[in-house]
């Protein structure tokens, strides 16, 4: 089981910020996003903290909007 990984955020030249993330954490049977190629997250994170919270983006979120 891969639970941990390093990955990297990186700027393109477009100006979009990407998070890479290795193969074989995003593909270990425990990896809590499953189903397709492509699916919207929610990112967030808390002032002063260097962590990232990745959630998947629920349709009742993007109602709230």
């Amino acid at each position: 089981m891969v639970s941990e990984g390093r990955g990297r955020l990186f700027r393109r030249k477009d100006g979009k910020y990407l998070l890479y993330l290795p193969k074989d954490l995003a593909e270990d049977s425990m990896f809590p996003f499953k189903g397709s190629d492509s699916i919207f997250v929610k990112v967030s994170f808390k002032l002063g903290d260097n962590k990232l919270l990745v959630e998947k983006w629920s349709d009742s979120e993007a109602s709230e909007e």
